[in-house]
């Protein structure tokens, strides 16, 4: 195929696309597992996955040949009829949250984080509804919290300067500082039908929650007869050394579960999970979806859950996350790496630029970002092999080196 150059590529996207992005200048187009390829045949090391998206690397064969045949045999119906794959794809996720929560449920499928977490949202409104009168539909979240883009998920994600454009927010959406389970109480009235929570607050920071907040929480919401959602949009199948991120927390059971991102390894397909008592607050008419768990997606997003427990990718996760974490710990100008499994972030020192160094990577062959002005995330595939990590670390490190950084 013959790829347009990078100044054609950005002279095209600005003429024609809504210039809502940042954009590096650099054009990806091929990828095989933890290596991209740009259009002048440059070579990287993906340490970002899309955002955490390509979990099993590029082109896994597995997916991309479910995905082909696939494509050949049926791509799309509407949620108008039964296809073949959606329900096999609920009963697989749902054995995994009810070994993780212990109690089975139901799911709804979307096409991406966002829409995952708007469907708890309205789920939990009409439940608090439903159970607790006209006046519960208020829903608490953290500060410093992601939840997505759309106009509900944005009032509950805790960052004002992405909502300040887009005022008024929906009134019903409240903020505490993330770890403060007593500014949580306070802030949990009558009124209040969820808590939603991020186990690891990724785009904020990549910061872990506190150990025994997950479990306060779970505790205060049953006391106050609250339901408690995990976003795991980011957290979720694996990425933190468990399946799910409120797993290493003791006890948490949340009511509902919203995942996206891993789950189709890059087919645009989410899902909302909810406990059976709580699914059941939906009708028919609720709420709906166009492409949401059709053919295409679910199939692909079988094949990525085939792939996952056949290499144990929690456990790989898990362990490849000690060795990449230690390996950073050591590197000059790295004063913290915080996070869980292969979802890591670096503390940069005083005077170095995450965004700049992010950019110094990239033209080093390493794709991270700056998920703070001070730290760089780091989620390679959870497939990432010790010589693909090393090789990573080594172009971190030089560059850090080169921008001051002390050892």
């Amino acid at each position: 195929m013959n790829y347009l150059t990078q100044n054609e590529l950005s002279q095209l996207d600005a003429e024609h696309v809504f210039s809502t992005y940042a954009r590096q200048p650099v054009a990806f187009v091929r990828g095989e597992g933890t290596r991209l390829w740009d259009s002048e045949g440059r070579v990287y090391l993906d340490f970002l996955c899309g955002l955490a998206v390509t979990s099993l690397g590029h082109s896994h064969p597995v997916v991309a040949a479910a995905i082909a045949d696939q494509a050949r045999t049926l791509a799309h119906v509407s949620n108008l009829f039964y296809n073949d794959i959606q329900p096999r794809l609920a009963e697989r996720l749902d054995l995994l949250l009810t070994s993780a929560t212990g109690t089975s449920g139901k799911l709804f499928f979307t096409n991406s984080g966002a829409e995952a977490n708007e469907c708890a949202i309205k789920l939990a409104r009409r439940y608090g509804q439903l159970n607790g009168g006209p006046e519960r539909f208020h829903v608490l979240s953290a500060f410093n919290s992601f939840h997505g883009r759309t106009l509900a998920s944005l009032a509950a994600t805790g960052q004002p300067e992405k909502q300040e454009t887009f005022q008024p927010m929906p009134a019903t959406f409240r903020h505490v500082e993330f770890g403060d389970i007593s500014g949580l109480a306070n802030a949990m009235d009558e009124r209040v039908c969820a808590v939603m929570i991020e186990s690891i607050q990724a785009e904020g920071g990549v910061v872990p929650a506190p150990s025994g907040y997950l479990e306060a929480i779970r505790s205060l919401c049953d006391e106050r007869e609250v339901l408690l959602i995990c976003d795991e949009v980011q957290t979720g199948l694996g990425r933190t050394g468990k399946w799910f991120g409120f797993e290493h927390s003791n006890d948490t059971r949340p009511d509902i579960v919203t995942m996206a991102k891993a789950l189709g390894n890059g087919m645009p397909i989410g899902a909302c999970w909810a406990r059976n008592e709580v699914a059941s607050a939906f009708r028919p008419g609720d709420h709906g979806t166009t492409f949401g768990g059709q053919p295409l997606a679910a199939r692909a997003a079988l094949a990525v859950l085939d792939v996952m427990e056949a290499e144990d990718v929690p456990k790989r996760a898990e362990e490849k996350g000690k060795r990449l974490s230690a390996l950073l710990a050591a590197l000059p100008g790295v004063t913290e790496v915080r996070g869980m499994g292969l979802l890591l972030a670096c503390e940069l020192d005083h005077g170095i630029s995450a965004k700049e160094a992010a950019v110094a990577c990239l033209s080093s062959g390493l794709v991270v970002n700056a998920v703070t002005a001070t730290a760089l995330r780091l989620a390679p595939p959870l497939l990432v092999s010790d010589t693909e990590i090393d090789e990573a670390v080594a172009i971190l490190g030089s560059v850090l080196s080169e921008m001051g950084g002390k050892a």
